[in-house]
């Protein structure tokens, strides 16, 4: 496996909100975790990029056998842990283009040349179908919810990680905007490279297809599956998995 999270339990100022949660993630695999608000997913995602606010109570997670639990943010992200965020901050006077390099060279070991650098940086701009102007803009300054989630996916691009967790990157999407998005990451698949998709929704995990579906309910993911997963929640609602957990609880 290349993440591996067993028995993580997290909280934020003293209120339990992970439970128990055990996932492993494969190299080249992508997975699809959903379940209705409040039931841990954004925290999931949180605490495993390092987000301070949370507190580990139990539990523990690696990335390519390395504990993540104990590494600084910016650690994890040297090892190859991206996450884009379901609410992207604006850096007003930061142009796209420098804030990436930065970012590029601070996970390298040596500075990657200007000149390569910004002929890297067109060419996944291409990918997006964003013009050239784009990475002179300040970063997500004013930009729509749909530019925003496009930015993030064209970090994730540039910065290549080892594994992409992505929180809610559909929400506030328009259907074309969700196709653009969904084409970006679907380009980033691989055998080696591992995606998490943290989603209400069914739609997303249709453009992108994931090898397994897992459903979070009050803190631990309950149900896991393929795709129909997705689907029959899509139809259904989340009411069939409570009422599954109910009776194999008893």
């Amino acid at each position: 496996m290349v993440l591996t999270v067993k028995g993580l339990k997290a909280s934020v100022e003293g209120t339990p909100i992970l439970k128990g949660i055990d996932l492993g993630v494969g190299p080249g695999e992508v997975h699809g975790i959903m379940g209705p608000n409040g039931s841990g997913k954004s925290t999931l995602a949180r605490v495993l990029a390092g987000d301070p606010t949370y507190a580990v109570n139990a539990g523990t997670a690696t990335l390519d056998g390395q504990d993540l639990l104990a590494m600084a943010p910016s650690e994890r992200a040297k090892l190859g842990l991206f996450l884009a965020f379901q609410y992207p901050l604006e850096i007003p006077g930061v142009t796209i283009a420098n804030f990436l390099r930065t970012a590029v060279n601070s996970i390298r070991d040596e500075e990657v040349p200007a000149m390569q650098f910004y002929a890297m940086l067109q060419d996944r701009l291409k990918d997006l179908g964003l013009d050239e102007f784009w990475a002179n803009r300040y970063v997500n300054d004013g930009f729509s919810g749909g530019e925003k989630k496009r930015t993030e996916i064209l970090q994730m691009m540039v910065l290549e990680p080892r594994v992409c967790i992505l929180d809610e990157t559909d929400s506030g999407l328009d259907v074309d905007a969700l196709k653009i998005v969904s084409e970006g990451v679907n380009q980033m698949r691989d055998d080696e490279r591992s995606i998490i998709i943290v989603t209400h929704y069914e739609r997303l995990l249709e453009y992108i297809k994931p090898d397994y579906c897992h459903v979070m309910i009050d803190g631990r993911i309950v149900k896991s599956d393929g795709i129909e997963l997705a689907r029959k929640i899509d139809a259904m609602g989340y009411e069939f998995v409570r009422e599954e957990v109910g009776r194999a609880n008893g």
